[in-house]
């Protein structure tokens, strides 16, 4: 058996979906973040509703929730989890300018939610730049990052 602290391979260095089935159940959280970087005339088109494709920050949530629902899909190693809740909060930001999203994922599993809320991000992020391409190319997705997670053998991890 390896020594090394990736889980995602066997002895044989061979990549594998980790067996949790000895793993206590337990309430598990994560909250990630990112941003959306945009011009202050693109981040207009956002705050006062007048984007072309409609509601950004709504369509953007609903897209994260849906990327959380959908993570075991996309990411090959990733187990289907019973997810509890996503939670995704988008607000602009005139300092970035742009728009800061954080999505919070609950379960009662027996592996957490880090890739559901990094997933939750990343989607909503994607479809927020979807939603205004029209107006700005160069708008830059950055900062997608773990922020808290608890739960586990691990216990809690916080981002400094």
């Amino acid at each position: 058996m390896s020594d090394s602290p990736l889980t995602h391979f066997d002895a044989e260095g061979q990549a594998h979906m980790v067996d949790v089935s000895d793993k206590a159940v337990t309430d598990r959280i994560a909250l990630a973040e990112g941003f959306v970087r945009m011009t202050p005339e693109t981040l207009a088109l956002v705050t006062s509703g007048t984007a072309k494709k409609g509601d950004v920050l709504g369509i953007a949530r609903l897209a994260g929730i849906m990327g959380a629902k959908k993570t075991s899909d996309l990411i090959p190693l990733c187990h289907p989890l019973p997810i509890t809740k996503v939670a995704l909060e988008l607000e602009p930001q005139p300092d970035l300018p742009g728009v800061r999203i954080t999505a919070t994922v609950k379960t009662g599993g027996q592996t957490g939610v880090e890739m559901e809320a990094l997933t939750a991000v990343s989607t909503a992020c994607l479809t927020v730049y979807d939603m205004l391409k029209a107006a700005e190319k160069g708008m830059e997705i950055t900062g997608i990052r773990l922020l808290r997670k608890e739960g586990g053998k691990s216990g809690i991890y916080e981002a400094s």
